[in-house]
């Protein structure tokens, strides 16, 4: 009896001293009492500037344009170009088309050269004959013989009535080797004055003037940057580009406080517009000739809608 009270008193003093012998930092601690662990801190995202939400919305609409004019059954030679990064969204930019009245742009610009050159006046009058009269858009041909007219009228109408009687009557006072020696200046390699506007026969004959969407383009910018022939006479150029008359095309869908600066082109199978588009967010170049069998209608509504588009990406 005494021996088992020896054994039990041994076990109780080995299990005391176990127990005391754990060290405190094994003890586990109370959850409650943890430190709660640091706030995760989040990685600022860099807010897009300007300039890359631009650049997504050029990327945006050239996809839009694309898939647009994968509808369009007519051959397509565009050129869209931001004035300010230089950005271009183009397609067949070097085909030639039938120029119809898009040639009058470069012959306004030859005119101005002659004027610089000393052989002619904005001021000089042309006496309007009745054999000078040519059919199609304009006032002239509905005037009398005898009417009296200036150089500075003529170009006047020639684009913002698309006047074919105005035309024709500059081409005979410049002379078609002045004028496509003029072309050249300029810088426009795939464009030409084989005929003057109307002359069907010549047409038939398979005498056509011809330009690009690069040589509109081209023109156009230089116009815009006063880098063609003169200051003076890119200013006199952009201010008579924007009195076009004929909106049915460019300007179709945008609101008219937009100002646009462009001319028309239209014969049998062909319909074209140029110009420049004057936005709050930047300037842009427009430049669509078409070539088909869709017809007048069909193709001025596809360069209306192509031109709203990118009236919406600069919104």
């Amino acid at each position: 009896m005494i021996m088992m009270r020896l054994v039990l008193c041994l076990l109780l003093a080995l299990g005391t001293g176990s127990a005391s012998a754990i060290p405190a930092s094994q003890v586990p601690s109370d959850p409650a009492r943890r430190p709660a662990p640091p706030p995760r801190t989040q990685t600022p995202v860099p807010a897009r500037s300007a300039a890359d939400i631009k650049q997504a919305r050029w990327v945006t609409l050239e996809k839009s344009i694309q898939r647009y004019l994968g509808d369009f059954r007519a051959e397509v030679g565009l050129i869209i170009k931001d004035l300010e990064t230089g950005r271009t969204i183009q397609r067949n930019p070097d085909k030639p088309f039938p120029s119809a009245s898009m040639v009058k742009i470069p012959i306004m610009a030859a005119c101005f050269k002659a004027v610089e050159d000393g052989r002619v006046s904005l001021q000089d009058v042309i006496m309007l004959r009745a054999a000078d009269r040519t059919r199609g858009s304009g006032v002239l041909r509905a005037s009398p013989a005898g009417t009296p007219v200036t150089v500075e009228k003529l170009i006047e109408l020639m684009i913002t009535d698309s006047d074919n009687t105005a035309a024709n009557l500059l081409i005979d006072l410049l002379g078609f080797e002045y004028i496509n020696t003029s072309f050249k200046e300029f810088g426009l390699d795939h464009t030409n004055l084989s005929r003057k506007m109307m002359d069907f026969r010549a047409r038939w004959r398979g005498v056509e003037n011809y330009t690009t969407a690069r040589d509109m383009a081209e023109i156009l910018e230089k116009t815009y940057r006063g880098t063609c022939v003169s200051p003076r006479a890119c200013e006199m150029g952009m201010a008579i580009l924007k009195g076009q008359k004929v909106n049915d095309r460019i300007p179709r869908y945008l609101p008219r406080t937009i100002a646009v600066a462009h001319k028309t082109g239209l014969e049998n199978k062909v319909v074209h517009d140029a110009g420049i588009l004057f936005t709050a967010h930047g300037d842009v170049l427009i430049c669509v000739l078409t070539e088909g069998d869709t017809g007048a209608v069909i193709a001025k509504r596809v360069i209306g809608r192509l031109a709203a588009l990118v009236y919406r990406a600069y919104k």
